[in-house]
């Protein structure tokens, strides 16, 4: 099973430079994919051969084979993973099991929150270490805080960046523990805020859950006042993200 942590990541100049062209890269990666798979379907419509149909291998292999020179500054994974994430929104799309799924859109640098994703990190030495292209030099691994366990095999990690802070979610593939027989029954008495069984009760809510509420109520009236009065320019606004982050 995953067992995800988030952790909060402390680069250096570096590193912090490398996050942002990753991120950028990764936005880049997504609309030109966009892009072409739109122009594939419109040329299988005006052609009427449906197996020109755009699919996630043709959009991967068009864009790799037409790579510029500064593309291989940064990690390939980025783009492979993030015409993956394309090819599933599309497939997402056309799901009838999903009906409230959007058709994807094309990625804006003005968006709060710009992440991307890769396959290839490592964490050694308790620091995060991404995969390093041929030729760059200026590197360094990533120190984190807030993981509680490093155990287990890393899977695809989701790196983001908001509010001037980079973020990471780290899953680990970790091997589920089997549960001893003992043989004996108990009964479980479902409740809202604890369960309550013939040795105890355990508490399900934390004691602090109304105070969260309350400040959650109030920010969010705030952000519903600022989209009526300013409308979508209201979400760009530093003050409506800060608000959000809140």
């Amino acid at each position: 099973m995953l067992r995800v942590q988030k952790v909060r990541l402390d680069p250096n100049e570096t590193m912090k430079q490398v996050l942002d062209d990753l991120c950028d890269y990764r936005r880049y990666c997504w609309n030109q994919g966009l892009a072409l798979w739109n122009d594939m379907y419109d040329a299988s419509l005006v052609l009427g051969d449906k197996k020109l149909r755009p699919s996630e291998r043709k959009v991967r292999d068009e864009l790799v084979a037409n790579k510029e020179d500064w593309q291989y500054q940064l990690s390939a994974r980025c783009l492979q993973l993030a015409i993956s994430d394309l090819g599933k929104a599309w497939q997402n799309f056309f799901k009838k099991s999903l009906p409230d799924w959007g058709k994807p859109k094309f990625k804006s640098k003005k968006t709060a929150r710009q992440g991307f994703k890769t396959d290839r990190a490592r964490i050694i030495n308790g620091k995060l270490r991404l995969d390093k292209p041929q030729g760059v030099k200026a590197w360094a691994d990533i120190s984190f805080k807030g993981a509680d366990d490093l155990k287990g095999e890393l899977k695809v990690v989701s790196i983001y960046r908001e509010n001037g802070k980079y973020w990471a979610s780290l899953p680990f593939e970790v091997k589920a523990t089997k549960k001893t027989k003992t043989g004996q029954k108990t009964a479980v008495d479902v409740n809202v805020g604890h369960f309550d069984y013939p040795e105890g009760q355990v508490k399900t809510l934390p004691n602090n859950l109304k105070t969260l509420y309350k400040r959650i109520k109030h920010y969010q009236r705030l952000l519903a006042r600022k989209r009526v009065a300013n409308g979508k320019k209201a979400t760009q606004a530093n003050n409506y993200v800060k608000t959000r982050a809140k």
